[in-house]
């Protein structure tokens, strides 16, 4: 089967991990038709819209598709929305999936998984100036309706693994917010005897996230939670620049690198491309295609352990350095029996 992949470089960096990821790709010998679509900070410039028409017809034509990283301004300007907030809920990829995993050089014993209620919460886009411009508000939404769809996705990915769901909320101050979100998950997880659930304020699981990660498998939570908890993460095992990340819908993957656009080195040649090859790896996995994924993924552990290193990990090696290491790994363990 030939897979027809999205590819949205965006901005920054991202016009150089995002061919680095698709060259790794490559190396595995799947079949894939690319289909290249603009997104970002540069498209707005040029288009007048960060988000084209054409790149969310095309991305409903893909099986999947890998974006890059995108610079937004600090201030509102007029007609500019993030590009990603907007292909999530247009899209309904409504969950966010950041796998947070011990890597060579890190700390030992991490394997979880959170899983982010991805297109309402304080990122509904619901704000606006009251008080002639003294007083700025936004409005937290949360749905039933998501909330149990985001605990059923968490609950059957904790089934896949060591079958532990933490609810992490704030329902002891945000009393109508995050009890709906609690009582909507706390309902569907109830449909998983298996499991063990357990619930956890948002505060308490930050404090713990850096005490013990070891105790923790599946991680269920709002929007905003789900962002920082997933950043805070993903600094015990390396950092963002090792950080991937997947928006899924029930039709549609998305895989990103977490990191951002990183305009001070763009063009240099040294951004660390393994978190874009890794969000490639769960892309493979978002396929069906464990295996190879697997293969992505012992691929850049060998890396980190022997192989050339960026200077964000410590090392003088240039981004095609890294690249056609991971790509070479690749291809060997796929022609070893």
């Amino acid at each position: 089967m030939t897979y027809r992949i999205g590819l949205i470089p965006g901005d920054g960096i991202g016009r150089e991990v995002i061919p680095a990821a698709g060259q790794v790709l490559a190396a595995t010998g799947i079949p894939f038709e690319w289909l290249p679509l603009k997104a970002g900070w540069a498209c707005f410039q040029e288009q007048g819209t960060a988000l084209p028409e054409e790149t969310l017809a095309g991305l409903r034509t893909c099986h999947a598709a890998l974006f890059g990283a995108v610079s937004s301004p600090s201030t509102p300007v007029a007609g500019y929305r993030s590009p990603i907030v907007q292909m999530r809920q247009s899209l309904d990829l409504y969950a966010n999936l950041r796998p947070v995993r011990s890597l060579p050089g890190t700390r030992e014993g991490i394997d979880l998984l959170i899983v982010r209620e991805n297109t309402e919460g304080l990122y509904a886009g619901r704000e606006r100036l009251e008080d002639g411009g003294a007083t700025a508000i936004a409005e937290r939404v949360i749905t039933r309706r998501a909330s149990a769809r985001i605990g059923r996705l968490a609950c059957q990915l904790a089934q896949t693994r060591r079958g532990l769901v933490t609810i992490v909320h704030k329902a002891n101050i945000l009393r109508e917010t995050c009890g709906l979100f609690r009582g909507a998950v706390l309902e569907i997880a109830s449909e998983f005897p298996g499991l063990k659930v357990e619930e956890m304020l948002v505060d308490t699981a930050a404090l713990r996230l850096v005490q013990s990660p070891e105790r923790f498998d599946v991680l269920v939570t709002t929007n905003l939670f789900g962002d920082i908890l997933s950043d805070e993460a993903a600094a015990l095992v390396g950092g963002l620049g090792l950080a991937p990340s997947g928006n899924v819908g029930e039709m549609l993957g998305i895989f990103e690198p977490v990191h951002g656009s990183a305009p001070d080195i763009a063009g240099k040649g040294i951004a660390n491309p393994l978190a874009a090859i890794l969000a490639g790896a769960m892309m493979l996995e978002w396929l069906r295609e464990s295996e190879v994924a697997s293969h992505v993924r012992g691929a850049v552990e060998e890396s980190l352990s022997t192989g050339p290193r960026t200077p964000d990990l410590g090392g003088k090696a240039a981004t095609g350095e890294v690249t056609a290491f991971v790509a070479e790994g690749v291809a060997h363990r796929l022609l070893v029996p």
